[in-house]
């Protein structure tokens, strides 16, 4: 690292020298270094290749380009047609005057597997290096581009550029005065749904030592539910669906098409959950990159050297219900339609009611899916793992607070602003429920410290799930407790019930 204070800060990777941008506090982050080679051309659809090597400096004072999608996320870039140098990290780091490596935290963006970026506001890495960390952020390939089933060609190629992306911090992160052989891979929504995935595969094996996830999604296809889709998504190109009729449509065609069929969904979905949630790209249970879906993993001991610590928020689905993307229902007969679709027995539903008192329609709906899709899938994430041998804590975000134009409530993603320590970053008023007052900056201190702690020695600061107790901290205002999950009731209810990958 240079020592230039107030200027740039030069770094020797394996593709040549990269110069960030320096504060005045001597934070140091390098933003859009390539870790693999642009995915389109020859390249398309395959497993990422090595970047090129570079001569001379190349300036990494900004965001690299993001992959191929529709979405325009409030202080994010847009993709533009053209862009191909999509495969970036971003590193944030703190100078230390001892020298000593650093433990590594390697952030893994959501957005359903389809949209989404390492450049959003709330991910800022800053004040968690100022904790002690260095952290890493990545793009990786979304939609179609990444979680398509192309004929020919390998599924998962998002969850294969993750993979690359960890290979270039174990190569890498020494020179930025990070620990390779310290990283905790962490993400939130379908960046932890990669993080399990992460733990089931083989390809990642070595790669990282301790794992985050937030708000992991119960959300894996099988390979005829994942060939479906293609199928459908093709038709509306107008192209086979074959690897050479997929080659030929261009990425904002596919693109475009995958919103298509995802808008057709509600009426006639391909899996059941589609009619609800139109969630058109997930992992693929492969048999080969993700060899089975990760809770079998885990409760297998696949990853029981691996340190985990999971997080779910109270009210999941609210946040994405008032944002529009699921299905609202009116009726009893839509409830029970419902249940069916996710195969929940009429005996949780009727054991919600009996929790529930009073409560409408609307909320009964959205608890009992916030549970089958988050909470519940999160909880035996932990507690399979403890019991296969595994160190695991668990927790969950129960802020609240009362505004005039309602409640901001501990729903999907109000959380990360809170573990990132980036409450007034562009977009979190909106999930926090409008100016954070010091009692959110406090739970913000408390979950920030967390997540360092946790990545430097495994230990987030509450006693972890063991094969007989489910210890689970509760992040709240005004402070936080820790409870049994022994002494549940919802959690009584799901006793027994199965998750599996989604099929036709």
């Amino acid at each position: 690292m240079s020592d230039r204070a107030g200027a740039g800060a030069d770094f020797r990777t394996t593709s040549g020298h990269v110069r960030g941008r320096r504060s005045a506090d001597g934070l140091v982050a390098v933003l859009g270094i390539p870790y693999a080679a642009p995915p389109f051309g020859p390249d398309r659809f395959r497993p990422p290749r090595p970047a090129a090597r570079r001569g001379g400096v190349r300036d990494c004072r900004s965001f690299g380009p993001i992959a191929p999608q529709s979405a325009a996320l409030p202080g994010s870039p847009v993709w533009q047609p053209g862009d191909e140098e999509i495969l970036s990290v971003n590193v944030w780091v703190r100078e230390r005057p001892d020298g000593g490596p650093l433990p590594v935290l390697f952030w893994i963006h959501g957005g359903a597997y389809t949209f989404g970026s390492s450049a959003q506001p709330d991910f800022d890495g800053a004040a968690l290096a100022r904790a002690g960390v260095v952290v890493v952020s990545c793009n990786y390939r979304v939609g179609f581009e990444g979680f398509g089933h192309v004929p020919g060609f390998p599924d998962n190629r998002g969850l294969l550029d993750q993979v690359a992306a960890l290979r270039w911090v174990r190569e890498n992160i020494a020179a930025f005065g990070g620990d390779p052989g310290n990283v905790t891979v962490a993400g939130h929504s379908a960046g932890a749904g990669s993080v399990a995935c992460l733990t089931a595969m083989e390809r990642a094996r070595g790669l990282f030592r301790r794992a985050i996830a937030h708000s992991a999604p119960h959300a894996f296809f099988t390979v005829e539910a994942a060939a479906a889709l293609t199928s459908r998504i093709a038709a509306e190109a107008g192209v086979v669906p074959t690897g050479d009729g997929l080659l030929s449509a261009s990425p904002q065609l596919l693109v475009a098409a995958s919103d298509k069929v995802a808008g057709q969904c509600s009426a006639n979905p391909v899996v059941a959950v589609q009619a609800y949630d139109p969630v058109v790209f997930q992992p693929v249970v492969d048999g080969d990159v993700l060899p089975v879906d990760p809770l079998r993993a885990l409760a297998a001991g696949a990853s029981r050297d691996v340190d985990l610590l999971v997080c779910h928020t109270l009210e999941e689905y609210r946040f994405l219900y008032e944002i529009g993307s699921v299905r609202a229902i009116t009726s009893e007969r839509e409830l029970e339609d419902f249940a069916d679709a996710l195969r929940l027995p009429a005996r949780l539903v009727a054991g919600y009611r009996a929790l529930m008192p009073g409560a409408s329609l609307l909320d009964l709906y959205l608890a009992l899916f916030g549970d089958a899709q988050f909470g519940e899938y999160g909880s035996r994430l932990a507690e399979h793992h403890a019991r296969a041998g595994g160190r695991a804590h668990l927790s969950r975000f129960a802020r609240r607070r009362v505004t005039p134009g309602g409640a901001a409530r501990p729903w999907h993603t109000a959380d990360i602003p809170f573990a990132f320590g980036n409450l007034d970053a562009d977009g979190a008023a909106f999930l926090i429920g409008g100016t954070p007052d010091e009692q959110d900056r406090a739970l913000s201190r408390r979950m920030l410290r967390a997540w360092a702690d946790f990545a430097a020695c495994g230990d987030p600061g509450w006693p972890p799930v063991t094969a007989d107790t489910t210890t689970v901290k509760f992040w709240a205002v005004p402070g936080d407790y820790v409870a049994d999950d022994a002494t549940s009731d919802v959690r009584a209810l799901w006793r027994d019930i199965p998750f599996g990958p989604s099929e036709r």
